[in-house]
């Protein structure tokens, strides 16, 4: 690679992995607020699939619940205080996300265990979520790096 190509590349790598932190962070908040605050309303794509795997509670509650705990997560994530509760509340939303792949089989594959129905693709794609909150959580230290070092 020749010097000028070196040196645009070490600038992008340089701006990604700055302003990129905090376009995932930001990002990981929104959906979270985003997705969250449909429930409450009714209006959330995956109410019904949250009501069929938790049948043993009642919905009416239990949905717009997991709605505000989602709002919670985003509001968290946001605030560098409480990027860690956030992050533990996600773990714990996470956990359950992923119980209709073992609770709801007729609902998720089409094919077991590599074609999924849509609302199995919606469940997978968390763990892009969770990679992002992974990111996010590895960060939580950088202001205290700055001031003691």
């Amino acid at each position: 690679m020749n010097k000028k190509l070196y040196h645009i590349d070490k600038e992008i790598t340089a701006w990604l992995k700055h302003w990129g932190y905090y376009f995932l962070k930001y990002s990981l908040a929104l959906v979270f607020i985003w997705f969250g605050i449909l429930k409450p309303f009714g209006l959330g794509g995956a109410n019904d699939l949250v009501a069929k795997t938790v049948y043993f509670v009642d919905s009416s509650w239990f949905v717009p619940l997991l709605g505000w705990w989602e709002v919670a997560i985003g509001i968290c994530i946001l605030y560098r205080p409480f990027v860690r509760v956030g992050l533990f509340l996600m773990a714990f939303q996470m956990i359950g996300t992923f119980l209709p792949l073992i609770l709801l089989p007729k609902v998720i594959y089409i094919k077991f265990p590599f074609v999924m129905t849509l609302e199995g693709q919606y469940i997978i794609k968390n763990l892009i979520l969770i990679g992002a909150g992974m990111i996010v959580g590895s960060h939580v230290r950088d202001r205290e790096k700055k001031h003691n070092v």
